[in-house]
């Protein structure tokens, strides 16, 4: 009977249409702390919020000059074949992954370095992560504009396609939430778990068609960046921020699956560890 119990227990923490309700309540919580976590960074900062707006444009002078002056790097089929067109390949790719790497690189000490909220007071810890993705999301919405302005001065035009990027971005928040789940739980019980996880985002930012463009990756490499489940989320953000194309629907919806499983299976993990959590604190 205990098992079959304890099945039920994982089965409901699992189900999204149980879960994700279950979070509403706490949408006022999720707000603040998300707040603190977009303010938090800048904080001891002179210019503060503004530097959400400078980061993004700075790293894409670097990476632009990097890539497009210094390795003479173009990308292939686009409109004008020009510098400041592989630039805004290059943002659209980062601003998608950027929000995948926040979370994972934030989600691995999220729970381990709060402890007054596991042992001395009742505190609904699901809600961490949440507030994780939240302000990833407000710093990707900034980046999403100056990428829209962007395209305006280069190509001349906006694109109505743009309305598709949240989306397009849907299954990237789908993966960050579920693996900050899964990464805050065993960050209580394994501390080295950050520095695997920095490794780990090295390796995908570089397997994920940012840098480059699938297409010219040579074979049975390509195969292998096919795999990654980031590829279709970064390559549907060109699309429709960039490109002026609608999205691959056939893989955005393959990922939104991916993204689901995902999603459940974190929570699951999170719920069902979540009652050892004071006792390794």
């Amino acid at each position: 009977m205990k098992v079959v119990a304890a099945v039920r227990r994982l089965v409901r923490h699992a189900n999204p249409f149980v879960f994700i309700p279950a979070l509403w309540p706490q949408r006022n919580l999720v707000a603040q702390l998300t707040w603190r976590e977009v303010t938090g960074r800048y904080r001891s900062s002179v210019l503060g919020l503004f530097w959400s707006f400078a980061t993004p444009l700075v790293t894409l002078a670097l990476y632009t000059f990097v890539f497009g002056i210094v390795f003479r790097a173009r990308w292939p089929g686009s409109a004008t074949g020009n510098l400041a067109e592989f630039g805004l390949m290059l943002f659209a790719g980062m601003t998608a992954f950027a929000v995948f790497n926040e979370c994972l690189t934030r989600s691995a000490t999220l729970v381990s370095a709060s402890p007054n909220y596991v042992k001395k007071v009742v505190f609904p810890l699901e809600v961490l992560p949440v507030s994780v993705v939240g302000a990833a999301l407000f710093h990707a919405c900034i980046s999403v504009l100056v990428l829209t302005f962007a395209r305006q001065i280069v190509l001349g035009s906006m694109s109505w396609t743009v309305m598709f990027v949240p989306i397009v971005l849907l299954p990237m928040v789908l993966l960050s939430l579920g693996l900050s789940w899964l990464l805050a739980s065993l960050g209580v019980f394994f501390r080295d778990l950050v520095h695997t996880v920095t490794l780990v985002s090295q390796a995908l930012m570089l397997t994920t068609p940012i840098f480059y463009a699938a297409e010219v990756v040579p074979e049975p490499f390509r195969t292998v960046v096919g795999y990654n489940p980031l590829t279709p989320i970064v390559e549907n953000m060109r699309r429709v921020s960039v490109m002026g194309l609608l999205p691959d629907w056939e893989g955005l919806a393959l990922s939104i699956v991916i993204g689901l499983l995902v999603l459940c299976a974190g929570h699951a993990w999170f719920a069902a560890t979540k009652p050892a959590f004071a006792d390794v604190i």
